[in-house]
């Protein structure tokens, strides 16, 4: 029997990801590590943290279009321009047991790393590394080690040790004044959205999904009154706040509706959230990071304990995110001082 399936044998075999008969509770135990501007004057969180510094080139960020945690990543490493400085490494919608793996990538290999799976890179620092191989993770490309997969400092980092290398009208993403409010706030989207649906798709009981899902759905409700009367949720400019529930709202109709069983409504049906949620879509660096198919071949062909036939449905139609949302009433400067990145070509 190997660490991980010691540590969680009901999650030892592929697509397993449901515990009868218990609520799901999310391993929270990540690789706690920062890339830090100043490490000889940042505070560690613990004796066993390594600070690692800033440095252009020097890191690659491994993601999956795929993953909600993964695509927060893509999103702001655009938005503030950190392309040139963290290179990225994609890694395609389907995996086994093992690990994220880059068949994308031509005769499957990631071109700078070397590796044709994640989990190399987790090995080469952690050899017997227990715990699941997840994106996104961030790679020292010389020694091919893991550095961090902490995914929720890792986007509060570029914001905020990553400056030296930020575009030119970069939006800030994390103002200072406002980020007591904005961890409360996030935390609390992360808790009742981002893992609700989550707990709603693998509750290993009725009473734990009924839980999740009055749970997910009271949250929803209350976001709908808050957007209603403004376009984002700090208030006329994007920040961190809307990244983080983005990502969660852009797979609700096409996965979390039918997969996981969250389905009082659709996103489509909440007038607020739809609007808003099309509003980031069509803002670059958010709806071309998306790609609808990579996200049902994910969800409907790995998890294999809630989808056993592995079937991937056909819709629904994802053309209506390109239809007009009219938010702009509620705010002109939805980049606050900064600027929108430039377009994919």
């Amino acid at each position: 029997m190997t660490d991980r399936e010691k540590l969680h044998p009901e999650h030892s075999k592929p697509g397993v990801y449901v515990s009868k008969g218990k609520a799901f509770e999310r391993d929270m135990r990540y690789i706690d590590d920062r890339i830090v501007a100043d490490p000889a004057n940042t505070p560690k969180k613990h004796d066993d943290q390594v600070l690692w510094p800033v440095e252009a080139g020097r890191y690659r960020l491994a993601a999956a279009k795929a993953c909600p945690w993964a695509n927060r990543t893509l999103i702001v490493r655009r938005l503030l321009g950190l392309e040139d400085a963290i290179s990225l490494a994609l890694a395609g919608p389907t995996h086994d047991e093992r690990s994220w793996t880059f068949d994308l990538d031509e005769g499957g290999v990631d071109p700078v790393l070397g590796i044709e799976r994640l989990q190399q890179a987790y090995f080469a620092r952690f050899p017997d590394y227990p715990r699941g191989i997840t994106v996104p993770a961030i790679v020292e490309v010389e020694s091919g080690q893991v550095v961090t997969n902490d995914f929720n400092q890792i986007t509060l980092d570029f914001s905020t040790e990553w400056t030296a290398f930020h575009r030119e009208g970069a939006p800030d993403l994390y103002p200072e004044a406002l980020r007591d409010e904005m961890d409360q706030l996030m935390h609390w989207v992360f808790t009742e959205v981002n893992n609700g649906v989550y707990r709603c798709g693998f509750a290993g009981s009725q009473e734990a999904y009924d839980d999740a899902f009055e749970r997910l759905f009271t949250a929803l409700d209350r976001l709908e009154e808050r957007l209603t009367g403004q376009r984002f949720l700090m208030g006329d400019a994007i920040t961190e706040a809307d990244v983080r529930l983005f990502t969660t709202l852009a797979r609700f109709d096409v996965v979390y509706y039918s997969h996981f069983k969250c389905n009082r409504q659709q996103l489509r049906d909440f007038p607020a959230l739809w609007a808003y949620a099309r509003d980031l879509y069509q803002m670059p660096g958010f709806g071309d990071t998306i790609d609808f198919q990579q996200i049902k071949d994910h969800y409907y062909i790995v998890q294999k304990s809630v989808n056993p036939t592995g079937i991937v449905p056909l819709g629904p139609d994802t053309s209506v995110w390109r239809e007009p949302h009219g938010r702009e009433a509620l705010s002109d400067r939805p980049w606050g001082d900064g600027t929108a990145p430039q377009p994919v070509e």
